[in-house]
């Protein structure tokens, strides 16, 4: 006979026996064909229970409000509740008042505060550690409220996904009695950077070269950015540091990478974090492998795209045209444009450049961009952009999204990094992955036009360039496999999921015994 235990709340584990109806003492044999047909219905049955008991598992998605932490995260999201799992995605008032969110219906939207709710958020804080110290403050308490206000919905919060640069989530995960799971939006090479530094395993001021464990030897400038300015940058760098200090809490830690592009360092990091899983790369399904039917974007916008670029992209040859695009953040000098401008029309190469509202001010006055083969945008849809024939390479800033993006679409780069992780980036892009050339600087910390003249004619044109192409088509064959059905990020999902099914299983409707 078999016993169902069912609970009577929904986070008591507390057993009540249900006794089935006792079998007819005499029963006619089954043929077996008949028995196979019993075995299919029951399986059949337990896949259907397995699909129910999905839907009530609730997540909670906490990101940083910014859209380099919010893309992956939503995307994640996405994919977790074409599963079945119930998803409620969370981040700061002001940015959800002055950003784009198309979210799918099935997906609810909800705030905390970051104590900027008014005043312009992230931006206009004093420093990134005033930002972040503020946070400290007023979150916790702001989730804590959000958490028990959903407790109160009929489907509670079973489990806190939260951006590793808000650590205090775990712990307002714990108090709550929730499980918890850490997201790291960057790579796992530099979360080993920062993870070290904040151990004491990595002393500055850097005079020597670095040795890490599963490391390839870094350079002062292969380091993020604030170790090469630490005297001015040393309270952003312990800021930054600090999301590390309890990441052992975590009943999972997520990373947006794959497995395959970062091996030897993921399984180093395993011994410290067993509950390690790579998921990525995390970016709409359509350019991957479509699982999510219509996932073109990822549904957090800050900008509005400009359609004219793909029209424009239409006629031009396959392998032609330069991308260039330097993210949602990152604020470049005057001069840096201005040799960037010259360098993309010296080449001869089209080019589309994407330059946002703010920063168009900077572009060269007079003719130096009107030219027939140039277009000049204040947004686009980057994956479109990057999964049409006509690129073929990408001037990048080497943000982890824009690089993670142009490795899955198998498009060589040219990074030139200005910020935080970007170095560290573009270190493995040239040296590592061997799918692009960092560009070099001059004393000033400038790109010349030459350079990137050069670099353009090197990828387009050279022998090394075809390398390149060659081996960012490998990747991006790598970054699909891991995504489908079987792959490594695939089959980490699914773990992490059939976790929170199995715990939501134990937990409220039933143990079958036999």
């Amino acid at each position: 006979m078999a016993k169902f235990f069912i609970s009577s709340s929904r986070h008591s584990c507390s057993p009540v026996t249900a006794s089935l109806p006792a079998p007819s003492p005499i029963s006619p044999p089954l043929n077996p064909h008949s028995t196979q047909l019993i075995l299919v219905e029951f399986f059949d049955q337990k896949k259907m229970e397995k699909k129910n008991i999905a839907k009530s598992v609730h997540c909670l998605v906490l990101a940083f409000p910014a859209q380099g932490h919010i893309n992956p995260m939503l995307q994640f999201s996405k994919l977790s509740q074409h599963e079945g799992v119930k998803v409620t995605l969370a981040t700061t008032a002001f940015y959800c008042m002055n950003n784009m969110l198309r979210l799918p219906a099935s997906i609810a939207l909800e705030t905390i505060s970051d104590g900027f709710d008014y005043g312009g958020g992230v931006g206009k804080a004093k420093s990134l550690k005033h930002y972040l110290d503020t946070f400290w403050q007023v979150g916790p308490q702001t989730l804590e409220e959000l958490i028990k206000k959903l407790g109160k919905t009929g489907n509670p919060v079973d489990c806190l996904i939260y951006d590793s640069f808000l650590p205090w989530g775990i712990d307002v995960a714990k108090r709550c009695g929730i499980l918890g799971a850490v997201f790291l939006t960057q790579n796992l090479a530099v979360s080993s950077i920062y993870y070290h530094f904040n151990l004491g395993k990595l002393k500055v001021p850097i005079t020597h070269e670095v040795s890490l464990p599963a490391l390839p030897p870094l350079q002062l400038g292969d380091l993020p950015s604030f170790f090469c300015n630490y005297e001015k940058d040393s309270v952003t760098l312990h800021s930054l540091s600090a999301q590390f200090t309890n990441t052992h809490k975590a009943d999972w830690v997520l990373c947006n990478t794959v497995y395959e592009l970062e091996k030897e360092i993921v399984n180093w990091t395993m011994k410290i974090w067993p509950k390690l899983r790579t998921i990525g790369p995390s970016i709409p399904s359509m350019f991957l492998d479509k699982r999510l039917e219509n996932d073109e974007d990822y549904g957090a916008a800050q900008f509005s795209s400009d359609e004219e670029c793909m029209k424009w992209l239409e006629d031009k040859p396959k392998g032609s045209v330069v991308y260039v695009s330097f993210g949602t953040m990152v604020a470049i000098n005057e001069k840096q444009i201005e040799e960037l401008a010259f360098g993309l029309k010296d080449s001869g190469s089209y080019f589309l450049w994407a330059v946002r509202a703010s920063e168009q001010g900077k572009l060269p006055k007079g003719s130096e961009l009107k030219s027939e083969k140039g277009l000049v945008v204040a947004w686009c849809s980057q994956l479109k952009v990057l999964a049409h024939e006509a690129i073929s390479c990408f001037v990048t800033h080497c943000g982890w999204n824009s690089t993670l993006e142009s490795l899955s679409l198998g498009i060589p780069m040219i990074a030139v990094p200005q910020w935080t992780e970007q170095f560290t980036n573009a270190k493995f892009i040239a040296d590592v992955w061997k799918i692009g050339i960092r560009a070099t600087v001059d004393e000033k910390k400038i790109v010349t036009r030459e350079v990137l003249k050069h670099s353009i004619w090197e990828i387009m044109e050279s022998e090394k360039g075809k390398e390149m192409k060659r081996n960012a088509m490998q990747w991006k064959t790598l970054a699909r496999e891991a995504v489908g059905e079987g792959g490594s990020s695939h089959k980490n999902i699914t773990e992490f999921l059939d976790g929170l099914f199995h715990l939501q299983t134990k937990c409220t409707e039933s143990h079958i015994a036999y």
